[in-house]
């Protein structure tokens, strides 16, 4: 036990730049997960839009979320690749934690409210004309998340290495987790080699 192809060990898996890039263009929604006032984590699923390197999410101004990330703007957003229809579309999932930034330029907002509209309907003008016209509301807040660590598990790799199909080069250095938490897991649970 302890070898970096044990089942346990997934950090070597992660997206390279391309396919995260890919993954968070492509997939339609993500989890938006925040802390409440009482400290209990919640997480809500939301259409957003991948741009300049963030995440772009709406929602109504009186949502609880609203109130919980102006006090605290630490969030976590999650995109899994599983919910996409598109073929090209990368598997696996990736998680970022960062700090949320509340949009109050309407310019910004209408431009991202476009950008989503046309991300949900993108074959339907129709469709995109009356989500925009639904999103553009006054009591609506947008906030851009800006990424600050990724945690990120590419399951096309993991099925190839199982496979005997990856290349070492393929793979990513272990994080923390599996490099030295997974080995004093083992050893109080007393399965040391």
């Amino acid at each position: 036990m302890g070898r970096a192809t044990d089942h346990e060990v997934v950090s070597i898996y992660r997206h390279s730049d391309e396919q995260l890039e890919l993954l968070l263009c492509k997939a339609p929604e993500c989890v938006l997960m925040w802390g409440t006032k009482d400290h209990w984590p919640v997480g809500v699923v939301h259409s957003y839009v991948w741009r300049e390197g963030k995440f772009w999410i709406t929602f109504a101004a009186h949502r609880h979320r609203a109130a919980a990330i102006r006090r605290d703007p630490r969030v976590s957003v999650t995109v899994s690749g599983r919910t996409s229809d598109d073929p090209d579309c990368p598997l696996g999932a990736v998680t970022a934690k960062g700090r949320a930034e509340f949009v109050a330029a309407r310019e910004d907002k209408l431009a991202f409210y476009r950008a989503l509209a046309h991300k949900v309907s993108p074959l339907d003008q129709q469709g995109e004309d009356d989500f925009f016209a639904l999103l553009d509301s006054p009591l609506r807040e947008v906030i851009k998340v800006s990424p600050e660590k990724w945690i990120s598990f590419d399951a096309e790799k993991s099925a190839r290495d199982r496979a005997g199909l990856l290349s070492e080069s393929e793979k990513s250095p272990l994080q923390s987790a599996d490099a030295h938490r997974l080995a004093r897991e083992r050893e109080r649970r007393g399965e040391v080699e």
